[in-house]
């Protein structure tokens, strides 16, 4: 999802033999990392349960990334859904990326936003914002990203903001995408990143 470096080079993964040990390599012999999620529950020990991937002990960082979560599809009725009380947080920006459901976001800013399916929110903390973070009643399935980057140093002790994105379909040859963060096909989200973090959705 990120790359810290400049000019970063594109490489090809090996394939490896049915039935042996998955050690993938690239062309230049270099070693592939492979992380496993782990569940999580959020917010509680009876709340619902996400799908962490980042941070791990081996690997806390992937380029700006330090916080990647999957959660759902998740019945509500049965984990009553994401109900996040509020908390701060500060030097990150975060996001919310939902494919099922609906959520609703209030912060210490100012800001409230409902966000749905092909939109994102993304909460920028700078020297510090609280926020909560809860599923809507009418939700009945719950499905989405929340991924989180560190702020560059220049950055951290900025302001904090809040922006809200409901990106237009573009239709390609033999499928379609939505541009949430960054630029592809010609298409640029509006949203301001820190680190050239990018989000799509390609069919």
């Amino acid at each position: 999802m990120s790359n810290a470096e400049i000019n970063p080079v594109e490489y090809e993964i090996n394939n490896h033999a049915p039935g042996t040990a998955l050690n993938p390599q690239c062309e230049d012999g270099a070693n592939v990392e492979i992380i496993t999620s782990r569940e999580v529950p959020l917010g509680g020990p009876r709340a619902m349960t996400v799908h962490r991937t980042l941070p791990q002990r081996q690997r806390s960082l992937i380029g700006a990334w330090c916080f990647v979560d999957h959660y759902g599809p998740d019945d509500v009725s049965l984990t009553g859904g994401m109900d996040m009380a509020s908390h701060p947080h500060t030097g990150l920006q975060t996001v919310t990326w939902l494919f099922e459901g609906e959520v609703t976001h209030h912060d210490s800013g100012g800001n409230h936003a409902v966000v749905l399916p092909g939109e994102v929110n993304l909460m920028t903390a700078g020297a510090g914002i609280c926020h909560t973070e809860v599923s809507a009643t009418s939700t009945t399935i719950l499905h989405g990203l929340q991924l989180w980057t560190v702020l560059p140093d220049k950055d951290r002790e900025g302001p904090r903001r809040f922006d809200h994105y409901a990106p237009e379909e573009i239709t390609l040859e033999g499928g379609s995408a939505r541009v949430f963060l960054g630029s592809l096909f010609g298409q640029t989200s509006p949203v301001h990143t820190f680190t050239g973090s990018s989000c799509f959705r390609v069919h």
